[in-house]
């Protein structure tokens, strides 16, 4: 399969008097990172393969109007202000209550259904391989307290690295959790499912969740449990038995605790028919690895295949989910004044002996 870019034109588009675009880095080693401004999300990244040819290896589409029309609403997308779920879309700070739009049963999932991936930022492409992405968040969007300014920026570096800043600023105090929502799936989006794809997650601890997919409150350490990846694992191996855990998530829908330093991987992933490797290093305290459970089969991706379920996985970096609601995780709220500040990195690589 010939894998190429989506058309620039397909993406110049209106959405609430804002203006949309296809912007593209390149490197010298050939990899190409194809983003937009609906929702500064990731498009495309083509990487070479272990016999020199591109691969795009994240799921989605060829023009705006699919996402805007798409069943996953999620592809790529820059996620928040609050990435995965708030139960009962209800928080508190400083005993006032605030009531959140809720789209995922009755919590709120991703920000609520006008979360940032629905958003047309604001661009600047200020070197030839970096561009920046500014959104403000107004006080009480989604049930949201402050003016929230945020700025994500993609850097794609001659290492086949996609580092990805994250800086906001707010003047009222504010929950946050930012996060991409990228697809991944390393033999080609559209090619097969990523059950034969191999994991590594180096986490002791990872965080169950009820039937509602809300965290019990509690770190589990992963021994003896379908939830340790800390020596590399293939998808399939565990992934239908039938724990409690992987029930409630239809498969691995779940947040690693990270206690690696950022110049140490907190998740990798690689395919063996590809030799595409990927290695995930982040600031952040957790890895939410989800096999895309959820995936309908509803949408026809770039190259004209189908996103069915485990189609795809997703290594999103984050906080834990719920933590305005659980005082013993680490705290997401930002206050008036200070600055919130994430870094994640994306590394591309051939796996030895592939």
């Amino acid at each position: 399969m010939a894998y190429k870019l989506p058309d620039l034109a397909a993406f110049e588009y209106k959405i609430e008097q804002k203006n949309t675009h296809l912007v593209v880095l390149k490197n010298r080693s050939g990899m190409q990172v194809a983003f937009t401004d609906y929702g500064a999300r990731i498009v495309s990244i083509l990487v070479p393969d272990k016999f020199g040819d591109l691969r795009d290896v994240v799921l989605g589409f060829n023009s705006i109007q699919e996402y805007i029309n798409a069943d996953e609403q999620y592809h790529g997308a820059t996620i928040g202000r609050y990435a995965n779920r708030i139960a009962n879309g209800e928080f508190s700070i400083g005993g006032q209550n605030y009531i959140l739009e809720q789209n995922n049963g009755s919590n709120c999932l991703h920000g609520g259904p006008t979360g940032f991936h629905t958003k047309v930022w604001d661009r600047q492409v200020s070197f030839t391989n970096k561009i920046d992405f500014y959104y403000v968040s107004e006080d009480g969007e989604e049930g949201f307290p402050g003016n929230l300014k945020v700025c994500v920026s993609y850097e794609l570096t001659e290492d086949n690295e996609i580092m990805i800043s994250y800086k906001a600023e707010t003047d009222e105090e504010t929950v946050i959790n930012l996060t991409n929502h990228a697809y991944f799936n390393l033999d080609g989006e559209g090619h097969s499912d990523i059950l034969q794809h191999w994991v590594t997650i180096p986490s002791d601890h990872f965080i169950p969740i009820d039937e509602n997919q809300i965290p019990e409150g509690i770190e589990a350490p992963v021994d003896d449990t379908a939830f340790d990846f800390r020596t590399p694992k293939q998808v399939f191996a565990d992934i239908d038995r039938q724990e409690k855990q992987l029930v409630h998530g239809s498969g691995y829908d779940h947040s690693f605790v990270n206690t690696q330093p950022f110049s140490l991987p907190a998740a990798s992933a690689h395919a063996s028919s590809s030799g595409i490797k990927l290695d995930v290093f982040t600031t952040e305290p957790a890895v939410q690895f989800y096999t895309g459970n959820f995936l309908t089969g509803n949408d026809t991706g770039k190259s004209g295949g189908t996103y069915f379920s485990r189609s795809a996985f997703c290594f999103e970096t984050q906080h834990y989910p719920d933590s305005p609601n659980q005082p013993s995780f680490p705290s997401t709220r930002l206050a008036a004044g200070e600055v919130f500040e994430s870094k994640t990195i994306y590394r591309f690589s051939i796996q030895k002996g592939s």
